[in-house]
């Protein structure tokens, strides 16, 4: 059974877990982590980084040594998964040798897991590829893997000399699965074709597929998000019709309701607004800033539930709508880039990462903005008052209101989940165009329900902005974070 849940390492948690050595999660404490979502909260896969941060080679090795007991009666590869994210070498350049070091690494840990369990198990035998654009993208690892991991097995060292697998041993699992995790406007339209061409010499029963929420959120604002990834899962589904594979898609939802509202108080309306997913992202947020119990029930409901059809749309009045948002969320992320940025610097870590620095791509007439990553981003806006939600809603028409809920079901839920965080004192700190271009309307008739104490402590942040008196913004932007559960 493919996993309804992987658990992840996003850093848009505000509450350090009780087995972390410091807040900033790092090296052990993430063996210690897996193992945690896998025995406490009852998650069946764990993603494992390796990029942007010091690779750890020897997780499984780890894993199966400090929690024989519990491994011994939940075998990882079989009822649990480690799922390895891989870097991209098309766009990670500088990181792009990981990615073979991390190949190489998994005939070891089938070893590793052979020598514990007494049998031919594969601990990893799926990595996800990030900013996947081309099946040729995932072509290349699938048969770099079977060709030059595996497949030097049976290459002898000269003419004459035996065969390498009879010096070290064989070299498996013989072939590997590899994930698209597909991010961009553009790739996520065409997530049918990409898979379609990577399928076709391929004899496969089922295809997982990563669909990116944050970052597309980040790109294009929220609603366009959603409904990218709405076509997205149509195509995809009538894609495994045509072919009889069965895809299987993954969705990286976060807390916030900007990255999916994803949270253990919220699951079943994602169920209900993603219906053909199989794999929620369970990140920091949702494991660590409630408590347990209420992660685990929350856990259990998910399992409990299978996957139907997707929820049907209009591609046309969809493609219209988000093309329309993106247009104006572009225009106003443009003018509020530098005050995101400033707020941004004052975000805690969370996790110990190289730092990354996201470029944010316009038409080309509007040129370009440099911003953080998702959680850094989305928190500073949230911390002074100003849910990244309400960015581009401006160009919905009353025609597109009333057509919204038909195939956003979480619409008014999620708009109304996030203006309890806004504040009207942000005008102060707004360009005055980007507090002219906020959906005002919207904000009347779903704002209601204000978190007073969050609206305090925001409009603390805001007067240190103002006054440019930046020496405790950290603590403020901390504790705003601990009342919505999430910092980003």
């Amino acid at each position: 059974m493919t996993p309804r849940c992987m658990s992840t390492q996003h850093p848009d948690n505000v509450t350090t877990p009780f087995f972390a050595s410091n807040s900033v999660l790092a090296g052990e404490d993430e063996i210690q982590e897996a193992y945690y979502a896998f025995s406490h909260l009852g998650i069946e896969e764990q993603m494992w980084d390796c990029e942007g941060k010091e690779v750890d080679s020897f997780v499984v090795e780890k894993l199966l040594s400090r929690y024989e007991r519990f491994f011994r009666g939940r075998k990882l590869g079989r009822e649990v998964r480690l799922t390895l994210r891989v870097p991209n070498p098309e766009v990670e350049r500088t990181e792009a040798k990981i990615l073979l070091e991390t190949l190489e690494s998994i005939p070891r840990n089938f070893d590793i897991a052979r020598a514990f369990y007494g049998e031919d198990i594969a601990p990893i035998y799926e990595v996800i590829l990030p900013m996947t654009s081309s099946a040729r993208a995932l072509n290349r690892i699938y048969y770099y893997y079977r060709n030059f991991v595996s497949g030097k097995a049976e290459k002898r060292f000269f003419e004459g000399d035996i065969r390498i697998k009879e010096w070290i041993g064989d070299f498996k699992p013989e072939e590997i699965s590899v994930i698209p995790l597909i991010e961009d406007r553009e790739s996520m339209l065409r997530s049918h074709e990409i898979l379609e061409a990577y399928l076709r010499d391929k004899r496969l029963e089922q295809q997982r597929v990563f669909l990116a929420r944050s970052d597309p959120a980040m790109n294009y604002g929220s609603l366009s998000a959603v409904l990218l990834n709405k076509i997205a899962l149509q195509r995809l589904w009538e894609l495994a019709e045509k072919l009889s594979v069965e895809l299987l898609p993954i969705i990286g939802v976060g807390s916030a309701p900007f990255r999916g509202n994803f949270k253990p108080t919220n699951v079943y309306n994602c169920l209900w607004e993603y219906p053909s997913v199989q794999t929620y992202t369970v990140q920091s947020a949702f494991k660590y800033d409630y408590p347990e119990e209420v992660v685990r029930k929350a856990i259990e409901e998910i399992r409990s539930r299978s996957r139907g059809a997707p929820r049907f749309v209009s591609e046309e009045r969809c493609r219209d709508i988000a093309e329309r948002v993106s247009a104006e969320y572009a225009e106003q992320i443009k003018l509020l880039s530098p005050l995101i940025n400033l707020l941004a610097r004052h975000v805690p870590a969370r996790r110990r990462r190289k730092l990354h620095i996201g470029l944010f791509g316009y038409a080309r007439k509007a040129g370009s903005v440099t911003l953080p990553r998702a959680i850094p981003f989305c928190c500073a806006l949230y911390s002074i008052g100003l849910p990244p939600e309400l960015l581009g809603l401006k160009a919905l028409s009353e025609r597109d209101l009333e057509f919204l809920p038909d195939i956003y079901v979480n619409f008014h839920e999620d708009l109304k989940d996030a203006l309890r965080y806004f504040n009207p004192e942000v005008r102060r700190l707004l360009p005055e165009e980007v507090w002219k271009r906020l959906p005002h309307g919207l904000i009347e008739e779903f704002g209601e329900e204000r978190d007073e104490r969050h609206a305090e402590i925001t409009s603390r942040i805001i007067e240190a902005v103002a006054r440019n008196r930046l020496e405790n913004l950290e603590k403020d932007i901390t504790e705003a974070g601990w009342l919505r559960r999430f910092l980003g």
